[in-house]
């Protein structure tokens, strides 16, 4: 079983990414991780946003294989705390046999295709966030998620 964070577009500014790159090694040390990029559409000014969001979803289920399960970040997903996270990330992990694999979606949202395909639908908040930090949250609850499992300092209650 491994886990996966699938971002539709890239990463901007260094803070992000040494910050992305830091825990995803962090959590590399209990479980297979990785972080896949998916490029920007081209030309989204002369798309409407649901083409985009269709050229999105295409790109997407490209990067997807069979029996992954996937979820997404979405505004109108279930909200957790940490520990009610790292519950659903651990029930997860005892039951997803290939790849656990959250999808971070791009400026307009998912296509219908990749709401109907998802298994789970997580939210962050009910605030408002950029994609930046977003991927930053989600990588940083993951590692979280598995330090409060493990009964590691770094969550404090």
């Amino acid at each position: 079983m491994k886990i996966e964070v699938l971002l539709v577009g890239k990463t901007d500014g260094d803070l992000y990414k040494n910050a992305l790159a830091d825990y995803g090694r962090r959590i590399a040390r209990f479980v297979p991780f990785a972080i896949e990029e998916i490029p920007d559409v081209k030309n989204t000014k002369a798309l409407t946003e649901p083409l985009q969001k269709e050229k999105e979803a295409d790109a997407v289920f490209h990067a997807l294989q069979p029996g992954d399960h996937l979820i997404l970040l979405d505004e109108r997903g279930k909200e957790m705390t940490s520990h009610e996270f790292a519950g659903f990330l651990d029930r997860k992990m005892q039951t997803v046999t290939k790849r656990i694999v959250f999808l971070v979606g791009g400026p307009y949202g998912f296509s219908p295709r990749i709401h109907e395909a998802a298994q789970d639908k997580i939210s962050l908040s009910r605030m408002t966030f950029s994609h930046q930090m977003v991927r930053l949250f989600l990588v940083e609850q993951i590692y979280r998620a598995h330090t409060i499992l493990k009964g590691l300092p770094y969550h404090h209650d």
